[in-house]
């Protein structure tokens, strides 16, 4: 029964990831319908991968201040630059852009390896997603965004801490460094 639940889990985060791609690009009227079809197949039997497309042209810079006092917000500030020609779009989901937690998508550790508690909801997602969902990058230009650690993730304990952005496989930021603080 676990297995058939993590098997089930995995799919639904493949769907997901494909539809979010596949949305993207048909809105742009890159693939025709067969195209669509193809792809998702070649997802589910695969591990999926950012667009690459997009992925090459984006590059994601994640700050965060060196030491914060404990119960301070920990603003964690994320820079999305685009160093291609022409405009790139992003899904936003699982990102700062979002404006508030709605999944985990940072890892956050302490110096012993201990990850930081998620606290905050766990949204479900409708698929495709809408064209809201999506933020565009000007042609060599750059998008910024900000997000407390607090309204998401349990971190009173002082200690130098380590954050590691996970949500590449829904927004396609996959070139995101790591970034430390301490919290006093």
């Amino acid at each position: 029964m676990r297995n058939q639940l993590i098997t089930m889990a995995a799919c639904l985060s493949v769907f997901s990831f494909t539809a979010c791609q596949q949305s993207q690009n048909g809105q742009s009227g890159q693939q025709d319908t067969t195209q669509q079809v193809q792809d998702t197949t070649a997802a589910v039997s695969e591990t999926p991968a950012a667009d690459t497309t997009n992925a090459a042209a984006l590059s994601t810079v994640m700050t965060v201040p060196e030491k914060v006092k404990a119960g301070a917000p920990i603003m964690v500030k994320f820079t999305v630059t685009n160093s291609s020609d022409r405009e790139v779009e992003f899904c936003k989901w699982h990102t700062p852009f979002e404006e508030k937690f709605l999944n985990s998508f940072f890892d956050i550790q302490d110096a012993k390896g201990e990850p930081a508690q998620y606290i905050g909801p766990m949204a479900k997602r409708v698929s495709p997603p809408p064209a809201d969902a999506y933020t565009k990058v000007p042609a060599k230009g750059n998008v910024s965004a900000e997000i407390d650690l607090l309204k998401g993730y349990k971190l009173s304990a002082p200690g130098t801490y380590k954050i590691s952005f996970q949500g590449a496989g829904i927004s396609g930021l996959s070139n995101v460094n790591e970034a430390t603080f301490t919290i006093e």
